[in-house]
């Protein structure tokens, strides 16, 4: 059975998921989904409807990082789960946690602050920034977030740190993040990133 990647070209957790199974170069058939009409089949395998979801022969994956660490142990040739660190393993699960859980509440709440009115657009985007603050001060001395090469925190945060630049481009690549701008601005430009991106 050809394992199945139910995925939507948009959504971060998708996006980071598709990522890492392009780097690990696993054989999948990529379904690109609709969120309005959802495949019946996607939804037998995972009722619970969001993506990304990873149907292998007799597995299911509903989560994205599940998605990704299974890519990696299939294959990993740059170390981007630090296999022998385990210092940096903590690190990397300690940003991830993080980022996917009150930087995203605070993202949901700039993107879409009309929803949210107990606070401006504005305080919701400054919330986030204290995420942000952190970030620019791991890149302080090197190029990515862990050391100077790409780990599973840099594919894993990217595509939400994209979505805040998104929000208001002109007040980002303004602010003061010079390391974060020009992290995000490689990732950006990768042909990781635009290929695991690009309409098909």
């Amino acid at each position: 059975m050809v394992a199945l990647l139910y995925s939507f070209r948009r959504c971060p957790y998708a996006m980071r998921a598709r990522m890492a199974v392009a780097y690990a170069g696993a054989e999948v058939e990529l379904v690109e989904v609709s969120l309005k009409a959802k495949p019946a089949e996607m939804l037998k395998h995972s009722p619970k409807g969001t993506v990304p979801v990873l149907v292998l022969d007799g597995e299911v994956l509903e989560q994205s990082l599940d998605i990704m660490r299974w890519a990696l142990a299939r294959n990993d040739p740059d170390d981007w789960s630090m296999a022998s660190d385990n210092a940096a393993q903590q690190q990397i699960a300690a940003l991830i946690a993080e980022n996917d859980s009150t930087f995203k509440t605070d993202l949901d709440r700039y993107k879409y602050a009309v929803r949210y009115p107990e606070f401006t657009q504005e305080e919701y985007r400054a919330r986030g920034e204290v995420f942000l603050s952190k970030l620019e001060r791991l890149l302080s001395d090197r190029e990515c977030l862990i050391n100077d090469h790409l780990t599973l925190a840099d594919i894993a945060l990217a595509p939400f740190v994209r979505q805040f630049c998104f929000v208001d481009p002109d007040w980002f690549w303004q602010s003061p993040y010079p390391r974060l701008q020009g992290w995000l601005k490689r990732f950006l430009e990768s042909k990781l990133f635009t290929d695991a991106t690009a309409k098909r």
